[in-house]
């Protein structure tokens, strides 16, 4: 792991209205930093606003308050987003908890895993052979990309949308409770992949979970939400 700082999270705030005159505060005040090629766990029960954080660092989320800081960029100011907007969306990578629909159900997965290569690289759709060997990486062959989504089991599914992420090659990978609605047997499977894959390609990974044995075994430090506060921070470790 880098001291180098990849992500650097200051005073994030995010709220929402429940009514003209409610607001309702899901992330109240959290600072943290991810180092290059560090795997940082951020737990916490349902609500605590875990998965609020992720959508802020990807911009699904407008934050209310606080900057977030991607090597040199706030991605918080809008000018700046827009004029590093591809690096951004190449360099950064979403994980999300439920594969089936974050997965085009009329798409094969082929067109899946290639889609963000055609979009972002400038060169066109990729060969077979380029696509073959993304499948490869997270443990499915060749037979799987003429398959649609509904014809692929959950860890299966998650492993095509994990595929689908790296194939951009980013530095940094959000995954919000990827191993949540699996069976406990494929959750063990799921998260030795994700070690193996950090290993090998050493991105920085969010690993955003609420089972703390899972947490305990792939993360070097972990952040304890509670009640949209950043609560506890350290080595996984010590936490």
């Amino acid at each position: 792991m880098s001291k180098e700082v990849l992500l650097d999270v200051r005073h994030l705030t995010q709220q929402f209205h429940l009514t003209k005159k409610i607001k309702v505060k899901a992330v109240d005040d959290v600072s943290f930093q991810i180092h290059k090629g560090e795997i940082f766990g951020l737990v916490g029960e349902s609500g605590s606003g875990k998965s609020t954080v992720a959508r802020c660092l990807m911009n699904i989320y407008q934050p209310a308050q606080g900057e977030i800081w991607y090597k040199d960029v706030n991605i918080c100011d809008k000018k700046e987003f827009k004029k590093h907007k591809k690096m951004l969306q190449t360099r950064r990578q979403m994980i999300f908890q439920d594969s089936a629909s974050s997965l085009n159900p009329r798409m094969k997965i082929e067109d899946i895993v290639a889609e963000p290569l055609r979009i972002y690289s400038g060169k066109g759709r990729p060969g077979k052979k380029e696509i073959e060997k993304q499948l490869e990486l997270v443990g499915l062959d060749r037979s799987y990309m003429e398959k649609y989504p509904c014809e692929l089991s959950g860890g299966q599914r998650q492993r095509v949308a994990i595929a689908r992420a790296l194939s951009t090659k980013p530095e940094l990978i959000v995954a919000d409770e990827p191993i949540a609605s699996l069976d406990v047997s494929i959750q063990a499977q799921m998260v030795n992949l994700f070690r193996k894959l950090q290993k090998e390609q050493g991105f920085s990974f969010l690993f955003i979970a609420h089972d703390l044995s899972m947490v305990e075994f792939l993360c070097d430090r972990t952040g304890v939400m509670y009640h949209g506060k950043l609560v506890e921070e350290g080595r996984t470790k010590d936490i």
